[in-house]
Parts: structure tokens; sequence; C-alpha cells
């Protein structure tokens, strides 16, 4: 047992593993130890600024074992890469190879922002390749990094254009035209007028859901986004 497996090990809870295991059904229970997100993310920490070269070397071992392991590799990406080069090396290495919603949604990585043309050239990358959760990371970055300041409505021709099948990719174009509909609905409430339907029904009635459930819009628009279900 590697050292870095050991102190995950140390840090687990196992009534919290359980409760782990039903928010990711896609993982083999057996390979979750039952660490919470805080201890996970100190450790990460930690590891990164005062283990550096025993971190460098963690993200370069794949496959990992255990699910808390490919949970720290996400953190440590982050936290270890400098420039967007190095974390587009880091990530289409390791990406593949998630296997849950829940680590594909935890890796933060700030240095995306510093060139935030490359990164979208990068996204663009990601949301057309094969691996399911490289596909949700590539619209979970989308929606994190250029819904604000950095949006431009033809951005939304990126999600609008991915046509695959997988439940937890679909959720995620959801999530992204739900915060959409919120942060720039000028340019994207059109998509959700425009009949036929330009998404399929699915993503369509879960994005206005989703739209709805938030205390940033009115009354008048929730309304509005439940009379725009097909």
């Amino acid at each position: 047992m590697s050292s870095i497996v050991s102190e995950l090990t140390t840090l687990a809870d196992p009534a919290y593993k359980t409760f782990q295991g039903k928010l990711v059904p896609t993982v083999d229970p057996n390979t979750i130890l039952g660490v919470r997100t805080p201890a996970l993310r100190n450790y990460a920490k930690k590891l990164a600024k005062t283990q550096t070269t025993e971190a460098q070397a963690f993200i370069k071992q794949l496959p990992h074992t255990y699910y808390e392991e490919n949970n720290l590799h996400g953190e440590l990406i982050g936290l270890l890469s400098k420039t967007p080069e190095e974390a587009f090396r880091y990530l289409d290495a390791f990406l593949p190879y998630v296997d849950n919603w829940a680590t594909c949604d935890l890796i933060r990585v700030p240095c995306l922002k510093k060139d935030l043309s490359a990164t979208l050239e990068k996204i663009k990358e990601w949301i057309s390749s094969e691996p399911e959760y490289m596909v949700r990371f590539g619209i979970v970055q989308l929606m994190t990094l250029y819904l604000d300041d950095a949006f431009k409505p033809e951005q939304l021709q990126l999600i609008l254009q991915i046509q695959r099948d997988e439940y937890y990719i679909n959720m995620a174009r959801a999530w992204y035209f739900s915060f959409a509909l919120i942060k720039q609905k000028e340019a994207t409430l059109p998509l959700f007028e425009k009949r036929p339907c330009l998404l399929d029904p699915w993503t369509h009635n879960k994005s206005l859901q989703k739209a709805r459930e938030s205390r940033r819009i009115t009354k008048e628009e929730k309304q509005y986004f439940q009379d725009l279900k097909v």
C-alpha cells in the first residue's frame, strides 16, 4: 500500500462510505474508502505544498484503484498546474479514467483562466471526444468559465450540437443551459422558444426545470419557463 493510499485510509469514515456509494452509483462500492470531501481537499493542499515531488509522481500513476485516489488526483491537477498547457496535459491523461460525475465535477483548475482563448479551444476538443466524463468536464468548464464576461452567443451552439445518449452528459447540458437562461437570458431564451425544439425533449425540459429552481429569477419568469416545456 502506498503512503498516499495509507493516508486516505486513515482519513476514511466508514459511515460515510455507504452514503458516498449511493451518490455515485457508477462506482464499484469496494473501491470507495469513505473520505469526506473537506478532509480530502485539506490533504491535497498539504500534499501539494509540502510533498510536491510525491504529489507530482502520484498524478503520473494511472489508473488508480480507489475512488478517493481519483478525487485526490483531480484536486492535485488544480493545485499543481501553473499554466493552461500544463493543465491540458494532466487533464488529457486523467479524464479518460474518470468514471463518475462527482470526480468530474470537483476538478477545479484556476490556471485555465490565464488563457481563455486556448482553454475554449481545448473545451471544444473535450466535448467532441469519446470518453463520457471528458465530454461532461468540457461542458462544466464552459459553464463555469464562459457564462459571465467571457460569454459569446455562439458558445451556446457548442452544447446544443452535442448528440450523446449518456445521462450524465445530458444532465450537464441541462445544467449548462439552466445557468445560461439565468445569466445570458437574451441570447439563450430564443433557443427554448423555437419550435420544433432544438434540443431533445428531455434536455429541453430538464434545463427549464433547473432554471425554475433558481432564486435568481422572478415568479413571472418561472411561469414562462414552465409554459415552454414540451
